[in-house]
């Protein structure tokens, strides 16, 4: 039973001493975080470019080696 006393006692203080990793503060949406909102818009449009200049630089390729141009 001492053992049982023990071990009780001792999940109870390391209950105590942990802190948890999370916060309890709601986002305020009312006031945007504008560095995160332009890289966000901003990677977006960059990966967009980069995809419309490869699709035409494809499209250029097939018509060559199709003999289509």
């Amino acid at each position: 039973m001492p053992l049982a006393r023990a071990l009780l006692k001792a999940t109870a203080a390391n209950k105590t001493a942990a802190r948890s990793a999370y916060t309890a503060a709601k986002p305020d949406y009312t006031n945007p975080n504008w560095l995160r909102v332009g890289l966000a818009f901003g990677s977006s449009v960059a990966l967009w470019g980069l995809l419309f200049k490869q699709h035409s630089e494809d499209v250029q390729e097939y018509k060559k080696r199709n003999g289509l141009e």
